[in-house]
């Protein structure tokens, strides 16, 4: 299923052109509250079988809305924790190394790689359709576009082997950075270069894990301005999905809702007022965003 947020905070199923509404079902059967959040559903579709029979059955019996009629919004806006990787693809450390100074990461183990792991703001969330604010201070904001895992179960100490089954399913996420003046050389600072207000980009929707085989098998593309930007597959990420759950649980506990964002390919772009940008990763859809510089 593709698991959407939209309108007035509002949980639906989107199937072709349609969306049909689901919260009203889940809240009736008593899986979620009045006023519930995307955190609520998530948790109850990943562990009550009665919430997915409930949304299931809204899918015979509910009115469905024209997708082109909703707002979608952002898939969670509260997640408990949004973790990020850092510098997952080698042609993305390689185009860093030149453009910014970075460090060689070339002989680090992978657990060390995965150490840099930062954590995003909530706070700086926006979802499809949305405008990316580039902040006064910067004379160089990049896109990133990245496969994102949402986790559906609490996990603690996870082999590989069993970390896919404690995700709910995946949506994109675009990690927006400031790479000027603060990212020439130093790391330490991406909590704040990635997490200006509208630097955090979800959606369009989340697909649930049975609709996605293999996570380590799907294409991305992106578009700035209707021109090819960036093409890129997931199999090229150094540190999978599976590893990244084997090793951030191996340190903390995973909750429902929480993000765990994957990397950008190589093939970042400066962003200006005005630029339009598309992201596409196979299987799970397209989301576009708009630009515009502070004012």
């Amino acid at each position: 299923m593709k698991i959407c947020h939209y309108n007035q905070n509002e949980a639906g199923v989107v199937e072709g052109d349609k969306v049909y509404p689901i919260g009203d079902a889940l809240v009736r059967g008593g899986h979620v509250r009045n006023g519930y959040t995307m955190v609520e559903v998530v948790d109850a579709l990943a562990n009550r079988a009665g919430a997915l029979e409930a949304a299931r059955g809204a899918l015979k019996s509910a009115t469905p809305l024209p997708l082109a009629s909703v707002k979608l919004l952002a898939p969670i806006t509260n997640p408990p924790s949004l973790w990020a990787a850092a510098a997952n693809y080698r042609a993305h450390q390689a185009e860093m190394k030149i453009k910014m100074g970075s460090a060689d990461r070339a002989e680090l183990s992978k657990d060390e790689l995965m150490a840099e792991f930062f954590l995003k703001p909530t706070s700086s969330i926006i979802g499809p359709g949305d405008t990316v604010i580039l902040p006064k201070i910067s004379k160089d904001v990049d896109f990133e576009c990245e496969l994102c895992a949402v986790i559906g179960k609490k996990a603690r100490k996870v082999s590989e082997e069993r970390a896919l089954d404690y995700v709910f399913g995946y949506t994109i996420c675009w990690d927006l950075s400031q790479r000027d003046p603060w990212g020439r050389g130093r790391h330490n600072t991406r909590n704040i270069r990635k997490g200006f207000d509208t630097f955090t980009a979800l959606g369009p929707w989340i697909v649930t894990r049975d609709e996605i085989e293999e996570p380590q098998d799907l294409s991305i593309n992106v578009e700035q301005n209707g021109k090819p930007a960036m093409t890129a597959h997931t199999s090229d990420m150094i540190c999978g999905i599976r590893e990244h759950i084997r090793f951030l649980t191996s340190c903390l506990t995973l909750r429902p809702g929480d993000l765990i964002t994957t990397g950008t390919p190589a093939g970042v772009k400066k962003l200006a007022d005005g630029d339009r940008l598309k992201g596409t990763i196979d299987k799970i859809g397209s989301m576009e965003l708009k630009v515009a510089a502070e004012r």
